[in-house]
């Protein structure tokens, strides 16, 4: 993969360097060292098969940006934006020199994600296991025994309701009619955005047959337009225009023949694939997303698998898919398994499986394992909060296995940046005691 060479230091030598700004102790910087940065280099060569056009962004940039961005819990703008402020993060991408402006647009890396696809993200999370087995944040057994559970991670949407929906609807045929010069009948825009208002009104007032009348009439107004549309579908020629008017038709007319409980249900007009997933919780009885499987290690609770799956599958189900990304991300088996309760009839042979609730037969160290299994509802809601696992923003079924993968990455990225800390404080407090005390100084130097 050809990209823009770096500048030399001919080149900047007015230019302050990184090296006389930062601290080489800093656990940013360790980092730095830990990571094996040529993978992406060798790795995602395949993705760019073109040594034509313009040079690609160094892959260095892209996967540190993509590192901070999930560590940080920060956007495409605004990592790009901190780049340029911290020279730690300029140094984590490897630049030389100081910069002044961003290296890429926010956009660059939208296009990166759409390139590499799940197969060159699961390399970024591959490469912090290593690097957390280089600092010493696990041990190089620690994949053998994990921890698995299942958790929601929910899409970017409003909540859905159905007079929302009939009125977005409404709301976009129009525009798609008036974008190919079509004259509608009646486009409803001033009746049905005041009887939107007043679907939620009676809902509140819990007045339901209103609300139902009222949402009946909305409904009718928005298959009025459609079919009103669908009638003069001849008359726009064909092209790219056409195709997105007949797709639109489609999904218009499956969320207006939708039953309440029935299957393939839309729940947004712009993510179709978003599933309703009830995880029994009591604050929130529905979650609007995608279900999440999160592998970690049982001791130090260190993600080593992550992967989502659509259309809301069952538990036990997502187990051996689960421990085959393990196996492929750590190269090792898990020899053991700790799970919930909904896991029960997973049919997993090669990897002994533990059920919470079960301890008949155990030996205490399977037993103390079996305790374990909870600390893995700590780290899923440490990703949730310090981490972006709480809302995706990536479109479609690929933007979820994307996002997934990448939230485990920042996880990972925190520990291994916390466990460095923690060391060089250790050190610090250890010669610092060693400078203090007189005894020591005494013994050291007859030692000397």
């Amino acid at each position: 993969m050809k990209h823009r060479p770096r500048p030399t230091e001919q080149d900047d030598l007015l230019r302050p360097r990184l090296v006389d700004m930062i601290d080489p102790r800093h656990e940013m910087v360790k980092l730095s060292a830990l990571i094996d940065w040529e993978v992406f280099e060798r790795e995602w060569s395949g993705f760019f098969p073109s040594g034509k056009g313009r040079p690609a962004t160094e892959p260095r940039l892209v996967a540190g940006l993509l590192y901070l961005q999930h560590a940080y819990r920060l956007s495409d703008e605004a990592v790009v934006a901190r780049w340029v402020e911290n020279p730690y993060y300029q140094h984590f991408t490897g630049e030389t020199f100081f910069q002044h402006r961003p290296p890429i647009d926010p956009s660059s890396l939208t296009r990166w994600r759409g390139r590499i696809g799940e197969e060159g993200v699961e390399w970024l999370l591959t490469q912090t296991i290593r690097a957390g087995q280089d600092s010493g944040t696990i041990n190089a057994d620690s994949a053998r025994r994990v921890a698995v559970d299942t958790t929601v991670m929910e899409k970017n949407i409003a909540h859905p309701t159905d007079a929302r929906l009939y009125e977005r609807a409404r709301e976009q045929l129009v525009a798609l009619a008036q974008e190919a010069g079509v004259e509608l009948r009646q486009s409803y825009a001033r009746l049905a955005p005041r009887l939107a208002l007043q679907v939620g009104r009676y809902a509140h007032a819990k007045q339901f047959k209103r609300m139902r009348k009222a949402l009946k009439r909305l409904k009718g107004y928005t298959g009025r337009v459609m079919r009103d549309l669908r009638r003069h579908l001849q008359v726009v020629p064909e092209g790219g225009l056409r195709d997105r008017i007949i797709a639109k038709l489609a999904l218009v007319s499956q969320l207006l023949h939708q039953q309440p409980k029935g299957a393939d249900k839309i729940y947004a007009l712009h993510e179709p694939e978003v599933d309703c997933i009830s995880k029994g919780k009591a604050r929130v009885r529905y979650e609007f997303g995608c279900k999440v499987s999160v592998a970690t290690t049982l001791d130090e609770g260190f993600v080593v698998g992550m992967r989502s799956f659509p259309g809301n599958p069952y538990d036990g189900h997502t187990l051996r898919p689960a421990l085959e990304q393990v196996e492929v991300l750590t190269d090792q088996r898990p020899e053991l398994a700790v799970v919930d309760r909904g896991y029960r009839g997973h049919g997993e042979a090669r990897t002994r499986v533990l059920i919470s609730g079960t301890r008949r037969g155990l030996t205490p160290k399977l037993i103390a394992d079996l305790r374990r299994r909870s600390a893995i509802e700590a780290e899923i809601g440490h990703m949730k909060t310090d981490g972006r696992l709480a809302r995706c923003p990536l479109k479609g079924t690929v933007g979820d296995a994307l996002f997934a993968v990448l939230c485990a990455c920042g996880h990972n990225i925190r520990k291994i940046l916390a466990h460095l800390r923690a060391w060089l404080a250790w050190i610090i407090a250890l010669l610092s005691t060693a400078n203090t005390d007189p005894n020591h100084r005494y013994l050291t130097a007859n030692a000397a």
